[in-house]
């Protein structure tokens, strides 16, 4: 394992926490973390990296110093913010890998400031949900030092990892690209069958939904991408807003992406009900909470 034996986690989420048990799986790596929620001692992700054993850094720049990788897995409002908060205290040649989930306009103005401050800047998009597969998941890596970094991450279990790009933003464009359909079905499905459930055609939509993709399991793959949204929307929403930024950037009006923003932040306020199993109690539950919500505005 040479060449990464200190390695810093930015952003204890779920990210960094699957990455944290992963490496610590993969070898004897030293592992630090740093969360701008640390500073709150109930936090969750405090208690996490302490029950994993990780070393709880008191700030960003203890955090990094001695650190020969650094990953980046932040909210994606975040991003430069983490980069800037950094900079000033990395180790010389310290490999420092973006997996957040920005527009190629965010992971540019991030790189700028790794590399400036003497690091090497490692874009990485990551092409599935980060579970099942952990850190073995799809990931495209981007930037001039994605080559040499590869070998080295493949050692910590990063297999499903490949070389995309030279260049630092194409890596996030696809991903960005990718979750306008991925995001944008989440939000349709949800938008549609909440609707079409109150209506009592939600079977009948269901139905007609064969013929578009013949084979697919509609009820299985609803109950599960309306739940994602109910249990992830405020970062998906933000991860939205990145799609949004992403469409812009290529000299288009991000209609779609923006709704889905709303949307998905809109479903945030209905975590509870994703753990129920069935799609029809689900939606009905679900239901039943936004007319609450709706009377209490009114009456505010």
């Amino acid at each position: 394992m040479s060449g990464m034996q200190r390695i810093c986690l930015l952003g204890f989420g779920e990210v960094g926490q699957i990455l944290a048990a992963d490496f610590q799986s993969a070898g004897n790596a030293q592992l630090t973390a740093f969360d701008l929620l640390f500073k709150n001692p109930e936090s969750a992700c405090l208690r996490a990296a302490r029950s994993a054993g990780v070393r709880v850094a008191s700030n960003a720049h203890e955090a990094v110093a001695d650190a020969d990788l650094i990953v980046s897995a932040v909210t994606a409002a975040q991003a430069v913010a983490a980069a800037r908060s950094v900079a000033g205290a990395l180790k010389g040649k310290a490999y420092f890998l973006d997996v957040n989930s920005v527009s190629p306009g965010i992971k540019k103005q991030a790189s700028e400031l790794i590399d400036a401050a003497g690091g090497r800047y490692v874009e990485a998009a990551i092409m599935s949900p980060i579970s099942p597969e952990r850190v073995a998941s799809p990931m495209l890596f981007g930037g001039r030092h994605a080559a040499t970094f590869l070998p080295l991450a493949q050692q910590y279990g990063f297999s499903g990892a490949e070389l995309f790009s030279d260049q630092v933003g194409r890596a996030s464009a696809a991903k960005m690209c990718r979750s306008v359909m991925i995001k944008g079905m989440e939000s349709l499905l949800t938008e549609s069958l909440l609707a079409a459930r109150h209506y009592g055609v939600e079977s009948t939509v269901i139905d007609s939904l064969r013929n578009l993709f013949p084979g697919t399991d509609w009820p299985s793959l609803a109950r599960y991408m309306i739940s994602r949204s109910l249990i992830h929307g405020r970062r998906r929403a933000e991860e939205m807003r990145e799609v949004a930024q992403t469409v812009s950037e290529a000299g288009l009006q991000p209609h779609m992406s923006a709704a889905s923003a709303q949307r998905q932040d809109w479903a945030a306020a209905f975590r509870e009900s994703a753990s129920i199993e069935e799609l029809e109690a689900m939606l009905d539950a679900v239901l039943a909470r936004a007319q609450e919500r709706d009377q209490v505005e009114k009456v505010s």
